[in-house]
């Protein structure tokens, strides 16, 4: 899931068109053999199930009226504080917000202090810290916008897609932030785990961020590799206007060069060290003809990294919390005619075009990295 800032062209009709659409989808678990009876669950274990739900869906609600209105921030900044602290400072009524704290208590938000509360340990990384690689508080203002879950069940008989030119700004500020911590644990901590690269990258390398957007990736491979030279494309040229004048205010104009094309059309006047994807691969309309660019655009024994969600491809894995994650993020992806792929589909897709020297790791639940290199 990335902003309009990553994407080339239009959506087809269906996800068939796609180079890729027997794993797109991923509907039919790699694993799935024989089917075996269920074992026979209780009634009050399955009422559990579901209560669990009802409340997870409770603590999100609670969690994003947290961020929203400051009262999260708040608490971060003087912990101890009443409920009648917090609406003096915040303006609000003090009844009420009594109401959220006791909420934000049940969740696991908050702790007691005294006749106060206070953060419950590390959620000021989790929910307010942006520049954190565990940072996750921008998801709860993504699946509140209609975008995730309110236009797919509206359109569940049509199938109707939309496009980002066709979402809000909430949708395209919240997506954003939530790709920040994708870069924050891929660069450079990510990128040091594929053997021979942090060398290159600490020597003067040619590094290329594939859809770029607004240049946030790129910002910061110039500021953590300095004697790199950073090349940004993406098929949008508003986002690569935005791009240009963030890199001209960090004076990296010097070190950094950008390139409106598509991902299935960009070439390079000098081969590059590295070529970067990261959390976009998935959305490419023909992922074949990125990787032949990909290889085209590299120097002999250069490196592509693919930085994305591994979706999960068994029954268990879409169970498992951060399969459940996942699914959910399917809903936009399906609407803009894409969906998530499996970590594997990257093996086929370097194999299929030459790459070698394969290899994946895996930073987050939620973020693998496979990468592979063009033959010397």
């Amino acid at each position: 899931m990335t902003t309009t800032e990553s994407r080339t062209t239009t959506p087809t009709a269906t996800t068939e068109s796609r180079a890729t659409s027997p794993t797109a989808t991923a509907e039919t678990p790699a694993t799935a053999t024989t089917e075996t009876p269920a074992p026979e669950v209780p009634l009050p274990q399955q009422a559990g199930t579901v209560l669990t739900h009802i409340a997870g869906y409770m603590a999100t609600r609670v969690t994003q009226m947290g961020l929203q209105s400051g009262l999260l921030r708040a608490l971060a900044t003087t912990p101890g504080a009443t409920p009648g602290d917090l609406a003096d400072a915040l303006e609000m009524d003090e009844f009420f917000v009594s109401v959220w704290c006791r909420g934000a208590f049940g969740a696991g938000l908050l702790e007691r202090a005294g006749a106060g509360y206070r953060l419950a340990p590390h959620m000021d990384t989790l929910l307010l810290d942006e520049t954190s690689p565990a940072f996750a508080g921008g998801m709860f203002g993504v699946v509140s916008q209609p975008e995730m879950f309110g236009r797919f069940a509206d359109n569940l008989h049509t199938g109707e897609r939309f496009w980002w030119d066709d979402t809000s700004p909430d949708w395209i500020a919240g997506v954003a932030g939530t790709g920040r911590p994708f870069y924050t644990r891929l660069v450079p901590g990510g990128l040091a785990r594929v053997p021979g690269l942090e060398e290159v990258l600490t020597s003067g390398a040619r590094v290329v961020d594939t859809a770029c957007g607004a240049g946030l990736g790129v910002l910061r491979l110039a500021t953590t590799y300095s004697s790199a030279t950073v090349i940004g494309v993406d098929g949008d040229p508003h986002s690569i206007t935005r791009a240009q004048y963030a890199v001209e205010q960090a004076g990296l104009s010097d070190r950094v060069e950008l390139l409106v094309s598509p991902l299935e059309e960009f070439a390079l006047a000098e081969p590059a060290d590295v070529v970067i994807n990261n959390i976009s691969m998935h959305e490419c309309r023909d992922i074949d003809q990125v990787a032949e660019r990909v290889l085209a655009a590299l120097r002999p024994g250069g490196w592509f990294v693919i930085s994305d969600f591994p979706f999960p491809d068994t029954d268990e894995g879409l169970r498992s919390v951060p399969g459940r994650l996942m699914s959910g993020i399917q809903f936009f992806e399906a609407q803009i005619d894409d969906q998530l792929l499996p970590r594997r589909a990257y093996d086929d897709l370097l194999t299929r075009h030459g790459f070698t020297d394969l290899g994946s790791f895996e930073i987050s639940p939620v973020h693998a990295v496979t990468y592979g290199r063009r033959p010397a």
